[in-house]
């Protein structure tokens, strides 16, 4: 039995783009029907070459710190995500998910950066490093145990994302202003309220 539309539009009428209706069905069907394939499709917006990648799940390798960690992840996976679902890295925070708090704050060729507003496909040939990167055995870097000695936190969901941020300052500025420090951790917030440790514990910094 035809259906409506069937009855009413002839099934080999042409659209204006010179395919009938019948091709058309057909060539839907097996673009479903075929699997995507995995790599990068060039396309041209603005004039510009730009490689879009999936929608299925691609091998990802991260350089991190100093390791290359491979996974099979969708394009739309963070760094973050990735970090801690798919390489057991927990200690980038998860916490507001919209780059505002920086408790999952990492370093990206020795910047800091949000990992949850930077897509793990993008993160590809860089340099990363997170704060479990920072401690040699049992000894902790010295920015962490400023953090220790100066009770610069409290619950610790910030304090991960805090470490990173003032090891990156220090790496900067070896001697940092009250002014600097403020600046360059601005980007870092504590719920707690444990800015006053904190800073002396950069301040501390200041005659190492």
């Amino acid at each position: 039995m035809k259906t409506r539309d069937e009855e009413t539009v002839p099934q080999n009428e042409q659209t204006e783009s010179g395919v009938s209706r019948r091709d058309f069905l057909k060539i839907s069907s097996i673009a479903v029907a075929t699997p995507m394939v995995i790599g990068p499709t060039v396309v041209k917006v603005a004039g510009e070459e730009v490689k879009v990648w999936g929608p299925g799940a691609m091998p990802v390798t991260l350089n991190v710190n100093g390791k290359p960690l491979t996974a099979n992840l969708e394009p739309r996976v963070t760094l973050l995500d990735a970090l801690r679902n798919h390489f057991d890295l927990t200690g980038a925070k998860k916490v507001c998910d919209r780059a505002e708090c920086g408790a999952c704050t990492v370093l990206m060729d020795g910047r800091t950066v949000y990992a949850c507003s930077v897509l793990a496909v993008d993160a590809q040939n860089h340099k990363l490093e997170t704060v479990e990167s920072l401690t040699a055995g049992d000894h902790l870097h010295p920015v962490q145990q400023a953090f220790v000695d100066h009770d610069a936190q409290q619950c610790g969901f910030c304090t991960p994302g805090f470490v990173v941020a003032a090891k990156a300052l220090v790496d900067k500025y070896p001697n940092p202003t009250p002014e600097q420090i403020t600046h360059e951790l601005s980007g870092n917030f504590c719920r707690c309220g444990t800015y006053a440790g904190i800073r002396r514990a950069m301040g501390e910094r200041k005659g190492a």
